[in-house]
């Protein structure tokens, strides 16, 4: 990956703080890694229209790199199709015990099913911590113990950014590995996340 443009950075950094995407960001993302310390225990479901691969993946990243277990999540799927690895084969019934020292981790950029609304209050009737990240579903924010909306048609930052920034922000209180390297790496992703892709 190609060094990131220190101005770049610095620039993206202060606009982004002008608006409080930072800020609020860091806060939910501190959320997320007080809460996901049970290895298995983070529940990642999306709505019907798409699993939350993007932020799955992200969070993996963040617990290998950071070595936090607990940040690596259970993709929980609407619809596994039959002989899925075990890993990509965990069905809606696995919220139904969801409880307590468990965090169940909604991504819905549109608005939650009622089936989903459901399944979230009993979880959080049972003990779990309910987090979303959500496109303006009130029904759903109402739910969660922490929200974070990413509005329609936000001009600075994508839904997909958010995830990004969340992910890396959950992450940020383990020492990583690689040094100055790592660094721009993360903030070359951070950079292409939100602005997107660097056009040569």
């Amino acid at each position: 990956m190609e060094a990131v443009d220190a101005e770049q950075v610095t620039m993206l950094r202060e606009v982004l703080a002008a608006t409080g995407w930072l800020e609020r960001t860091g806060e939910f993302g501190s959320a997320l890694r007080t809460s996901a310390r049970t290895p298995g225990g983070l529940l990642l479901v999306g709505t019907p229209a798409g699993d939350p691969w993007h932020m799955a993946a992200h969070l993996d990243d963040e617990s290998r790199l950071g070595g936090l277990p607990g940040l690596s999540p259970t993709l929980v799927r609407w619809s596994p199709p039959p002989g899925a690895p075990s890993h990509l084969a965990v069905g809606l019934e696995r919220l139904e015990s969801a409880g307590r020292g468990e965090t169940l981790f909604v991504v819905a950029e549109d608005e939650a099913p009622v089936p989903l609304l459901e399944r979230v209050d009993d979880a959080r009737r049972t003990g779990a911590v309910v987090l979303a990240l959500e496109g303006g579903d009130r029904d759903l924010r109402g739910l969660a113990h922490e929200a974070l909306t990413v509005p329609a048609g936000e001009g600075l930052i994508t839904f997909d950014g958010a995830q990004h920034l969340v992910s890396a922000a959950a992450g940020d209180a383990a020492p990583r590995s690689g040094g100055p390297r790592g660094l721009r790496g993360r903030l070359a992703r951070l950079l292409e996340a939100v602005s997107g892709p660097t056009v040569d």
